[in-house]
Protein backbone atom coordinates (compact mmCIF):
# COMPACT_ATOMS: atom_id res chain seq x y z
CA UNK A 1 0.00 0.00 0.00
CA UNK A 2 1.40 3.38 -1.00
CA UNK A 3 1.84 5.70 1.97
CA UNK A 4 1.69 9.51 2.09
CA UNK A 5 5.07 11.21 2.35
CA UNK A 6 5.17 14.15 4.78
CA UNK A 7 6.63 17.38 3.42
CA UNK A 8 8.88 19.93 5.10
CA UNK A 9 8.18 21.87 7.32
CA UNK A 10 5.65 19.37 8.76
CA UNK A 11 6.51 19.13 12.50
CA UNK A 12 6.06 15.33 12.46
CA UNK A 13 9.33 15.15 10.50
CA UNK A 14 11.07 16.35 13.68
CA UNK A 15 9.90 13.43 15.82
CA UNK A 16 12.45 10.89 17.01
CA UNK A 17 11.63 7.31 16.04
CA UNK A 18 11.38 4.59 18.69
CA UNK A 19 13.25 1.27 18.41
CA UNK A 20 11.36 -1.74 17.12
CA UNK A 21 11.15 -4.25 19.99
CA UNK A 22 10.48 -7.32 17.86
CA UNK A 23 10.41 -7.83 14.09
CA UNK A 24 6.95 -9.18 13.29
CA UNK A 25 4.69 -9.44 10.27
CA UNK A 26 3.38 -5.92 10.97
CA UNK A 27 6.96 -4.60 10.84
CA UNK A 28 7.57 -6.37 7.52
CA UNK A 29 4.32 -4.94 6.14
CA UNK A 30 5.40 -1.41 7.06
CA UNK A 31 8.73 -2.04 5.29
CA UNK A 32 6.95 -3.40 2.20
CA UNK A 33 4.63 -0.38 2.10
CA UNK A 34 7.61 1.93 2.51
CA UNK A 35 9.44 0.25 -0.37
CA UNK A 36 6.37 0.58 -2.58
CA UNK A 37 6.11 4.26 -1.66
CA UNK A 38 9.83 4.89 -2.20
CA UNK A 39 9.77 3.30 -5.66
CA UNK A 40 6.54 5.10 -6.60
CA UNK A 41 8.08 8.44 -5.58
CA UNK A 42 11.32 7.57 -7.44
CA UNK A 43 13.45 7.84 -4.32
CA UNK A 44 16.48 5.86 -3.20
CA UNK A 45 15.65 5.88 0.51
CA UNK A 46 12.75 6.43 2.88
CA UNK A 47 12.55 6.57 6.67
CA UNK A 48 9.43 5.59 8.59
CA UNK A 49 9.16 9.07 10.11
CA UNK A 50 8.71 10.47 6.59
CA UNK A 51 5.42 8.60 6.35
CA UNK A 52 4.28 9.43 9.88
CA UNK A 53 5.45 6.19 11.53
CA UNK A 54 7.71 6.77 14.53
CA UNK A 55 9.55 3.45 14.39
CA UNK A 56 13.25 3.00 13.60
CA UNK A 57 12.74 1.51 10.15
CA UNK A 58 14.23 2.67 6.89
CA UNK A 59 14.34 1.31 3.38
CA UNK A 60 16.77 2.05 0.58
CA UNK A 61 17.79 0.92 -2.87
CA UNK A 62 20.68 2.74 -4.50
CA UNK A 63 21.07 0.26 -7.37
CA UNK A 64 20.73 1.55 -10.94
CA UNK A 65 17.95 -0.89 -11.81
CA UNK A 66 16.20 -0.75 -8.42
CA UNK A 67 16.80 -4.45 -7.82
CA UNK A 68 18.56 -4.31 -4.43
CA UNK A 69 16.03 -3.23 -1.79
CA UNK A 70 17.35 -3.05 1.75
CA UNK A 71 15.30 -2.94 4.95
CA UNK A 72 17.11 -1.58 8.00
CA UNK A 73 15.43 -1.94 11.38
CA UNK A 74 17.00 -0.19 14.39
CA UNK A 75 20.05 0.92 12.37
CA UNK A 76 23.07 2.12 14.30
CA UNK A 77 26.20 3.68 12.83
CA UNK A 78 29.19 2.31 14.71
CA UNK A 79 31.95 4.21 12.92
CA UNK A 80 32.39 6.89 10.27
CA UNK A 81 35.39 7.98 8.26
CA UNK A 82 36.32 10.10 5.28
CA UNK A 83 34.32 12.94 3.75
CA UNK A 84 32.16 13.09 0.67
CA UNK A 85 30.11 16.00 -0.60
CA UNK A 86 27.16 15.26 -2.84
CA UNK A 87 23.97 16.92 -3.96
CA UNK A 88 21.19 15.57 -1.77
CA UNK A 89 17.50 15.65 -2.36
CA UNK A 90 14.68 14.35 -0.22
CA UNK A 91 11.19 13.01 -0.81
CA UNK A 92 10.08 15.25 2.09
CA UNK A 93 11.65 18.32 0.46
CA UNK A 94 10.63 17.70 -3.17
CA UNK A 95 12.37 19.56 -5.97
CA UNK A 96 15.33 20.83 -3.94
CA UNK A 97 18.90 19.57 -4.20
CA UNK A 98 21.80 20.99 -2.22
CA UNK A 99 25.39 19.91 -1.50
CA UNK A 100 25.81 18.16 1.86
CA UNK A 101 29.01 16.81 3.44
CA UNK A 102 28.84 13.40 5.07
CA UNK A 103 31.16 10.54 5.98
CA UNK A 104 32.24 8.63 2.87
CA UNK A 105 32.45 5.32 4.75
CA UNK A 106 30.37 3.91 7.59
CA UNK A 107 30.26 0.79 9.69
CA UNK A 108 26.65 -0.04 10.48
CA UNK A 109 24.55 -2.59 12.35
CA UNK A 110 20.85 -3.21 11.88
CA UNK A 111 18.21 -5.91 11.86
CA UNK A 112 17.00 -7.11 8.47
CA UNK A 113 13.37 -7.90 7.65
CA UNK A 114 13.69 -11.36 9.23
CA UNK A 115 15.08 -9.91 12.48
CA UNK A 116 18.64 -11.12 11.79
CA UNK A 117 21.45 -8.82 12.98
CA UNK A 118 23.53 -7.51 10.07
CA UNK A 119 26.93 -5.87 10.35
CA UNK A 120 28.14 -4.03 7.22
CA UNK A 121 30.68 -1.53 5.97
CA UNK A 122 29.45 0.77 3.23
CA UNK A 123 31.05 3.45 1.11
CA UNK A 124 29.80 6.05 -1.32
CA UNK A 125 26.08 6.21 -2.08
CA UNK A 126 25.15 3.39 0.34
CA UNK A 127 26.87 5.29 3.16
CA UNK A 128 25.38 8.66 2.19
CA UNK A 129 21.85 7.30 1.84
CA UNK A 130 21.98 5.42 5.15
CA UNK A 131 23.21 8.54 6.98
CA UNK A 132 20.48 10.68 5.37
CA UNK A 133 17.73 8.22 6.38
CA UNK A 134 19.07 7.66 9.90
CA UNK A 135 19.03 11.44 10.32
CA UNK A 136 15.30 11.30 9.55
CA UNK A 137 14.80 8.72 12.31
CA UNK A 138 16.47 11.21 14.66
CA UNK A 139 14.25 14.11 13.53
CA UNK A 140 16.91 15.74 11.36
CA UNK A 141 16.57 16.77 7.71
CA UNK A 142 19.21 17.44 5.08
CA UNK A 143 18.18 21.11 5.10
CA UNK A 144 19.56 21.28 8.66
CA UNK A 145 23.03 21.04 7.12
CA UNK A 146 22.38 24.18 5.08
CA UNK A 147 22.74 27.80 6.12
CA UNK A 148 19.68 29.31 7.79
CA UNK A 149 19.33 31.60 4.77
CA UNK A 150 19.08 28.65 2.35
CA UNK A 151 16.81 26.72 4.72
CA UNK A 152 14.42 29.68 5.08
CA UNK A 153 14.42 30.25 1.33
CA UNK A 154 13.44 26.60 0.74
CA UNK A 155 10.70 26.76 3.38
CA UNK A 156 9.25 29.94 1.86
CA UNK A 157 9.28 28.48 -1.67
CA UNK A 158 7.53 25.32 -0.46
CA UNK A 159 4.91 27.34 1.42
CA UNK A 160 4.35 29.49 -1.69
CA UNK A 161 3.91 26.37 -3.84
CA UNK A 162 1.34 25.03 -1.35
CA UNK A 163 -0.63 28.29 -1.45
CA UNK A 164 -0.64 28.23 -5.26
CA UNK A 165 -1.93 24.65 -5.30
CA UNK A 166 -4.66 25.37 -2.73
Amino acid sequence: MKLTVLHYPDPRLRLTARPVKEVRDATRQIADDMLETMYHERGIGLAATQVGITKRILVMDVSEDKSEPLVLINPCILDKSGVIESNEGCLSVPGFYEPVRRASRIEIEYLDRSGKRVHAEWEGMHAVCAQHEIDHLDGKLFVDYLSSLKRNRIRKRIEKQRREIA
